[in-house]
């Protein structure tokens, strides 16, 4: 039950004029904080279909997937050259054993 606030002088008891903000039904706890970044998460993988595609060509002719591609522009913040893609490579037995993005392509599904 909220709590009442004592009424003033001149107050007619009627709602408030100014709408309360809302607050987020999750929370600011853990569960506030999983559906913070499963929004994020997916906000940061969802590209347009025609970057997407072209992220995937460079990738392919780098000898990556696109994930890996586009992990490497969110983590670090620059396009892979060739000269990037030895240690590139060298980390997907890590991101194996983390259980992070590895080897999957967008080849075959559907970019709508």
């Amino acid at each position: 039950m909220p709590r009442q606030r004592p009424i003033g002088i001149g107050h007619n008891g009627g709602p408030p004029l100014q709408p309360r903000k809302r607050r987020s039904e999750t929370g600011t706890g853990r569960i506030g904080r999983f559906f913070d970044w499963r929004f994020a998460h997916r906000k940061a993988w969802k590209k347009p279909r025609d970057i997407a595609l072209r992220r995937e060509d460079k990738a392919e002719a780098l000898g990556l997937t696109y994930e890996e591609y586009s992990l490497e522009i969110m983590e670090r913040g620059y396009y892979p050259q060739p000269e990037h893609v030895a240690g590139i490579k060298a980390k997907r037995a890590e991101r194996r054993r983390a259980g992070g993005v590895v080897g999957q392509s967008l080849k075959g599904r559907r970019l709508d």
